[in-house]
């Protein structure tokens, strides 16, 4: 009988590249411009020119329109129409913004706005984390059916539901109410933010489940864990949360167009179209300024906790 040569033993390929079999593969980096190019005195310069070239385009194209509005408050009307326009004021004058605050009644609309956002942040926090901690940890009968009416509602344009909420707050289903120039007309609808609400789920279902058997063991019940437990750590999406709720109040202005007739009950958005035909455009600019500030301060004050919600659970473990 006649033996067949065993066939040859074939190498790892990575004992052929020089490097050991146990030896963990290296990953292969694509890039436009290769980093034995990057390496040398000419590349780093080219790249950190490019780099210095494109940093300071973006923040002249970003910064820029906030320098032209706060300055065109700061120049005479005639100045300010003039063509060509003039890149500094030829003369500074802060009457821009003395006028706005006087005469468009800023004070009185930008506490109306304060009032009406707090109110819905504070509505759609409380009721958002519930049923959000509700569909994720208690897992209630027909929990998936009623999170997908909850997301459905997000297929709806928000023009075709301003009629039906127009309806209803004028005449309140069963008890008959006008909420017409009241602030519980925009806290309501704000209430029912489907997009905020998933957020608030998808966070908590990353919590794991050992922590909140744990509180259950030392005796915590569901509104003790919530507390206790999980608000804490969702801080970060609590954040970002907050600032799409105060944000979106904010500039809203259909919305509350509709529902406020009253001029003395209007926020800030409508305030400025609605006097806004019998003042000097320096005077506008001015008000638009200070409409401003208040949503910049918020997000220098909270830029940290909208990052960290921005990257919360983008990584496991």
């Amino acid at each position: 009988m006649t033996q067949t040569a065993p066939p040859p033993v074939q190498q790892p390929v990575a004992a052929l590249a020089g490097r050991p079999a146990d030896a963990p593969a290296e990953r292969s980096v694509r890039t436009i411009v290769s980093p034995l190019a990057l390496a040398g005195r000419r590349g780093k310069v080219t790249y950190w020119s490019v780099f210095a070239l494109v940093v300071v385009l973006f923040a002249f194209a970003f910064l820029f329109p906030v320098y032209w509005m706060v300055t065109g408050a700061m120049k005479p009307p005639e100045e300010v129409v003039r063509t060509p326009p003039t890149l500094v004021p030829e003369q500074w004058q802060v009457t821009g913004y003395t006028d706005a605050w006087d005469l468009m009644r800023l004070p009185t609309h930008l506490w109306n706005t304060v009032v009406q956002a707090t109110g819905a942040w504070v509505l759609q926090i409380v009721f958002c984390t519930a049923a959000a901690y509700a569909l994720s940890k208690l897992k209630p009968a027909f929990g998936k059916v009623v999170l997908g009416g909850i997301l459905a509602t997000l297929m709806v344009p928000v023009q075709a539901l301003v009629v039906p909420k127009y309806l209803t707050i004028a005449d309140m289903p069963l008890i008959h109410v006008n909420l017409l120039n009241d602030p519980l007309a925009i806290w309501l609808p704000a209430v029912a933010n489907a997009f905020n609400l998933y957020l608030l789920k998808r966070f908590f279902d990353q919590i794991p489940r050992d922590v909140l058997e744990a509180a259950e063991i030392d005796g915590a019940g569901k509104l003790r864990t919530l507390w206790s437990i999980v608000l804490p750590l969702s801080r970060p999406v609590l954040g970002v949360v907050s600032i799409f709720a105060l944000v979106a109040v904010w500039q809203d202005f259909l919305w509350p167009l509709m529902v406020f007739s009253d001029t003395e009950k209007q926020p800030i958005s409508v305030a400025l179209v609605q006097l806004s035909q019998n003042v000097p455009l320096t005077v506008l600019i001015g008000a638009m300024v200070i409409a401003s500030i208040p949503m910049v301060l918020m997000f220098l004050v909270f830029q940290r906790h909208i990052i960290a919600g921005i990257s919360a659970g983008s990584t496991k473990g």
